[in-house]
């Protein structure tokens, strides 16, 4: 069980919630903190005084005060009104995950919400109901409020919903799954939408496929160094040490792990006429090394946005509501851009150490394109094109969306940070990624199979051999595009997780 206390929810329990479906509960102690702060709201709507969210109108609105018997109406309007995004909808874990940041920024307290409807959105997660939430509309500035008004929408019975493969009206599907839709009160409705959860959830699940996939290159690395009969001198400690970057260090050790008593590296250490290898091979620690560090840096970001308060006005338990900018997105758009920098970086270099693989002038000695009838058969020719079109998609990808901005909201809303597009275009290029390291991994495996009868280190031989379980050797040319998506399904699911484990171990 996930407890929420608006404190220390964590990426590795958002991934567990969205893609395990760990059960979640509200704590004590915030369901506590939520009913301090939420007589806090009460309060001010029996005074009367105007108060942003609880009894005026929303943005370039908010000079209009509302009546306290029209209240409810506003926050119920406030939801529909901004449920207005277009486009492909979120798939089910990052909706899963959105949900749980949505219910753990309230269980801060600073939101002056209900502990009734976090008890009600956390009931949504756990029995399986999540919204229909259309990708498009977020500028990350106020928050993500047409993402998150989606969310709204279901939890007040209206809108579409998915439940047990099935897509419905909410309400019908709340009743199917025996729920019952919330009504709300003043400021429920800004405190549902109002904050950064969709691109922060969307961020959060890429970055820690991202640092999954940073394992993964060294993997697939250390297999083309192999199959290409390349050396690890240029991983020695002391290269490293001469440079002094964390990062390029940590990197080297991990190659230097992988390659650790290879009989293909002995069988070619003596009477190599090539002093040096090239840069996609030679220079991956100063490649890596740096992704390394950019990764690291973003997920500290991100890690601290998830229990971060992101509503506006903050309630605040001495009575006060306080007015600021907390919803502003440019944290964590700008480290979905870092990271889109880094997936591009490592497509690049993933891509041509396969074209190195399969290039017959520059693969040492293998097939031309790993075929085994070269000319009748064309091997791997294609998938070196495929990974080359990943990888540049992912330059252009690779160009940030935070420092855009178009005013928005009557330009009250005059500097925006377009989080969400970073995080979703961040989406796209980890897939690309995935794949263009698939696509390397099967050729690695492939050239490692014309080494034989040597055997490679005990990493790259166990590696090898998980391949194998996904990826049959080739025997005569076949589609290389189911192999390539089995693979990469699998990397995404940890498939080569027990390799690098078995590093540390």
């Amino acid at each position: 069980m996930v407890q929420l206390n608006g404190r220390d929810l964590s990426i590795a329990d958002v991934a567990a919630v969205a893609d395990h479906r760990q059960p979640v509960s509200l704590s004590d102690e915030a369901r506590q903190r939520m009913h301090v702060t939420r007589a806090v709201v009460d309060r001010a709507v029996t005074t009367g005084v105007p108060v942003y969210g609880v009894n005026t109108g929303f943005g370039k609105l908010s000079e209009v005060t509302i009546p306290n018997d029209q209240l409810a109406a506003l926050q119920r309007n406030l939801v529909r009104s901004h449920a207005a995004g277009v486009g492909d909808a979120l798939p089910e874990r990052e909706v899963r995950a959105m949900m749980l940041l949505r219910a753990n920024v309230l269980a801060t307290g600073f939101a002056g919400a209900r502990a009734e409807v976090v008890d009600a959105l956390l009931a949504m997660l756990n029995a399986g109901v999540w919204p229909h939430v259309p990708e498009q509309g977020s500028v990350g500035a106020s928050g993500d409020l047409a993402p998150l008004a989606h969310l709204a929408l279901a939890l007040i019975g209206e809108g579409t919903a998915n439940y047990r493969g099935a897509q419905a009206p909410s309400a019908s599907l709340l009743s199917s799954a025996g729920l019952t839709a919330v009504v709300l009160q003043a400021k429920e409705g800004l405190a549902l939408i109002n904050g950064t959860q969709a691109h922060t959830a969307v961020a959060a699940l890429a970055a820690a496929e991202l640092e999954r996939l940073w394992g993964v290159a060294h993997i697939a690395t250390a297999m083309s160094l192999e199959a290409l009969l390349g050396t690890p001198d240029a991983f020695d400690a002391r290269i490293q040490d001469a440079r002094g970057q964390d990062g390029q260090k940590k990197s080297a050790s991990i190659l230097r792990a992988l390659l650790a008593d290879s009989a293909i590296r002995e069988s070619h250490r003596h009477g190599d006429p090539r002093v040096q290898d090239a840069y996609a091979l030679r220079c991956v620690p100063q490649v890596h090394g740096p992704a390394w560090e950019a990764i690291q840096f973003a997920l500290g970001i991100v890690n601290r946005e998830l229990n971060a308060a992101t509503d506006n006005p903050l309630v605040l338990e001495t009575g006060e509501l306080l007015s600021g900018g907390n919803f502003h997105g440019q944290a964590v758009g700008m480290c979905s851009d870092f990271l889109a920098i880094v997936s591009a970086n490592l497509a690049v270099v993933s891509e041509r150490r396969t074209d190195r693989l399969v290039h017959p002038d520059f693969n040492q000695g293998l097939p031309p394109f790993l075929a085994a009838s070269p000319g009748l058969e064309s091997g791997f020719m294609m998938s070196q094109v495929t990974a080359a079109a990943l990888a540049s998609e992912n330059k252009t990808l690779a160009h940030p969306a935070s420092v855009d901005s178009i005013p928005t909201d009557g330009n009250k809303e005059d500097v925006v940070p377009m989080a969400m597009a970073a995080a979703v275009k961040l989406r796209r290029s980890i897939r690309n990624l995935r794949h263009v390291l698939a696509i390397e991994l099967i050729a690695a495996a492939e050239g490692i199979e014309y080494r034989r009868p040597l055997r490679s280190s005990g990493s790259v031989e166990h590696a090898h051999t998980l391949i194998r379980s996904v990826v049959v050797r080739q025997n005569g040319d076949r589609a290389p595009s189911p192999d390539i998506m089995h693979l990469a399904n699998a990397i995404a699911t940890g498939l080569l997780d027990p390799v690098m484990h078995g590093l540390s171990a």
